[in-house]
């Protein structure tokens, strides 16, 4: 089947009116990638060398976001929306041009696999000239029905129109279909529009296919794969279904999450083997952590890279460009952005460090910040290897320590400091004899006067 060329077209002109929002339906996110972008991602891990997305006029952010995920992928114009027939035909100009396999999917069904479509691919291969994706469910209500004859698929039967023997089988359309090339074309454009709507369905192209002698089958699919997406709270059940997937791929593939339900992953978490993780973690888009690492309960990682052996939170962040080497620390209510954190480094707690590079084996105090902005650009702190910066101490970048600087708790550093160097950035203590006592009473006296 690899052999095989594919072109794939989805369908994603939908408004999406039931969402009640002004963004495209197709660009509402599940795992922190767009409905769109689940579904293309799994038509090229399926092997499918050209892709076309159907879009809406007036459109352009789905457009842009459809080549920022796949340069390669083709956007056409779906200017009236009469079908799904109709919407498959808006990508004539790439029919015309042949494929081995051609199939049409849907862009709210973000959760069908590589595996699934290469199902549907499977069956051409094996001389199908139509292939459509069907599931089994205990509420059929609303779907159509498919409707086999000696493993030949005769008829897609919707709810309206089918007796009530027919209403009575759990095998459904999911809507996605599969067309050997050769046929493609020339059977979409027989589909009419001679119903109630006047509209082209692509369920049609079963009976047409069958009027014209060809091999039609089912291909049997998960009811949660080929879900479709219409309203917020279908969004949000999708959302979930997405989660407990990646919870268990995470499980199966040597991670332990202590409490599963509350860990919430994006679509491109990458967790390795032993790695343990609290409860009511939210991975964001773009976190990749080495074997061995913990992640302590009620941390939020994005864009961040953590470490073997590692060790993040209780009530840690990790912005974009956290880069956390082997055996570092990065502690309670510590904020990391845009920092390398080289082997052995150790944040502890209370601290921001942004836009900046700590060395190995070096310890940041608690409270310590560097000050990376100066209202205008941002600046960088560079920390050498072995140093140690005591609590609560403000590091205005840009500014340089050496390898095995020492600073002095409450310093406000401003310039370079040497190597194997201590700095003091802070006011000289004084002590009054007998001032606190003197301050008290005048005080007292004050609020007596008042009352």
């Amino acid at each position: 089947m690899t052999s095989r060329s594919c072109l794939s077209i989805v369908l994603a002109a939908g408004l999406g009116t039931r969402m009640k929002s002004n963004l495209p339906k197709v660009m509402h996110e599940i795992g922190g990638l767009p409905l769109v972008g689940h579904v293309v991602k799994a038509l090229k891990q399926a092997g499918s060398d050209r892709i076309s997305v159907v879009t809406g006029p007036d459109m352009p952010e789905l457009e842009k976001l459809v080549q920022n995920l796949a340069p390669e992928a083709h956007c056409h114009v779906q200017h009236e929306r009469l079908g799904t027939a109709h919407a498959a035909l808006a990508a004539r100009s790439a029919l015309a041009s042949p494929s081995d396999d051609v199939l049409i999917l849907f862009g709210d069904t973000p959760l069908v696999t590589a595996d699934t479509i290469g199902k549907v691919r499977r069956a051409l291969s094996d001389g199908a000239d139509l292939a459509v994706l069907g599931f089994e469910t205990q509420q059929p209500f609303g779907y159509g029905r498919l409707l086999t004859d000696n493993g030949q698929l005769v008829a897609i039967r919707e709810e309206k129109d089918a007796s009530d023997e027919e209403r009575r089988i759990t095998f459904c359309n999911s809507g996605i279909m599969g067309f050997s090339g050769q046929h493609a074309l020339s059977l979409l454009d027989a589909i009419g529009n001679a119903n109630a709507k006047s509209e082209f369905y692509l369920t049609d192209a079963v009976e047409i296919a069958n009027s014209r002698g060809l091999k039609v089958v089912a291909v049997s699919g998960s009811e949660v794969e080929t879900q479709g997406i219409n309203t917020r709270a279908q969004l949000a059940a999708c959302e979930e279904d997405f989660q407990v997937r990646m919870r268990n791929f995470a499980l199966e593939n040597g991670c332990t999450l202590l409490a599963p339900h509350t860990v919430y992953f994006s679509h491109d978490t990458v967790l390795e083997s032993d790695v343990v993780v609290e409860q009511n973690v939210v991975f964001a888009t773009g976190v990749r952590v080495a074997s061995g690492a913990r992640i302590r309960a009620f941390s939020h990682l994005e864009g961040a890279s953590v470490g073997r052996n590692s060790a993040v939170g209780p009530y840690a962040r990790l912005r974009p460009g956290a880069i956390l080497g082997a055996d570092t620390r990065v502690g309670n209510f510590v904020e990391v952005k845009n920092t390398t954190f080289e082997d052995g480094a150790k944040a502890n707690h209370l601290s921001y460090i942004g836009d900046a590079s700590v060395g190995s084996k070096s310890n940041i105090g608690a409270g310590t910040i560097t000050c990376n902005y100066d209202g205008y650009l941002k600046h960088r702190t560079e920390i050498g290897a072995g140093s140690f910066v005591g609590s609560n101490s403000t590091l205005v970048a840009p500014v340089s320590l050496g390898s095995g600087t020492f600073v002095a708790a409450g310093s406000v550093i401003t310039d370079d400091v040497d190597q194997d160097s201590m700095a003091f950035g802070r006011a000289r203590q004084i002590v009054k004899e007998g001032k606190a006592k003197q301050l008290r009473e005048r005080l007292k006296a004050a609020k007596e006067t008042k009352s």
